[in-house]
C-alpha cells in the first residue's frame, strides 16, 4: 500500500530512536543517526509500506551498515594497492609497512575526486580512456587529473614518484 506523508511521520517517531539504538550498537556512534535517516529515506523513496515495517527498517538499516563497511575494506584495500606501484627495491619491510600506514593516512586527506581518479587507475586498473569515460571527460583532462591527484598524493607520503600501472 502506498505511504502517506503523515504514516511516514508515525512510522518516524514510533520508530527512529529505536533503530538509532539498535545501529549504535553495531557501527561508531557518529555514524548511527546517518544510517537510520538514510533506511528512512529508502523507506520513503519506496512509497509503500512494507507489512511489518519495524523489522523491515532493522534490516534496511543493517544493509546500509553493511556497504559502509564494504566501502571502507574497499577504500583500505586500495591504499595497499597504490602502495604495491611504489618503488620498493631494496626497501626494508618494516619501512614498507610504514609506508603502507602513511598511504592509508594520505587517503584519507585526498579528496574525493582525487580518491576516485586514482582508484580507476590502481584499483579498477581501467585504461585511461575507459576512466575517462567513467568520469564523462576526456582522455587528456582524465590524465591531467591522475597526475595533479598522484602529485597531491606524494608529498604526503614523503615519495618522490608513484609508478602508475596504466
Amino acid at each position: 500500500m502506498a505511504i502517506s506523508e503523515a504514516e511516514f511521520r508515525t512510522v518516524f517517531r514510533t520508530h527512529y530512536d529505536d533503530l538509532v539504538r539498535f545501529v549504535r550498537r553495531r557501527t561508531e556512534p557518529d555514524h548511527g543517526e546517518d544510517i537510520v535517516e538514510e533506511a528512512f529515506l529508502t523507506l520513503w523513496q519506496q512509497r509503500t509500506m512494507p507489512p511489518h515495517v519495524r523489522p523491515w527498517l532493522f534490516a534496511t538499516a543493517r544493509n546500509v551498515m553493511l556497504n559502509a563497511t564494504r566501502g571502507h575494506r574497499r577504500r583500505e584495500g586500495l591504499a595497499v594497492r597504490i602502495a604495491n606501484h611504489l618503488p620498493t627495491e631494496g626497501a626494508d619491510p618494516s619501512a614498507l609497512a610504514d609506508l603502507r600506514m602513511d598511504l592509508e593516512a594520505a587517503w584519507r586527506a585526498l579528496p574525493a575526486l582525487d580518491q576516485e581518479v586514482l582508484a580507476l587507475a590502481f584499483w579498477e586498473d581501467l585504461p585511461a580512456g575507459e576512466a575517462a569515460e567513467v568520469l564523462g571527460c576526456s582522455k587528456p583532462a582524465y590524465l591531467m587529473r591522475l597526475s595533479r591527484a598522484k602529485a597531491r598524493l606524494a608529498p604526503m607520503l614523503g615519495a618522490a614518484r608513484l609508478v602508475p600501472a596504466l
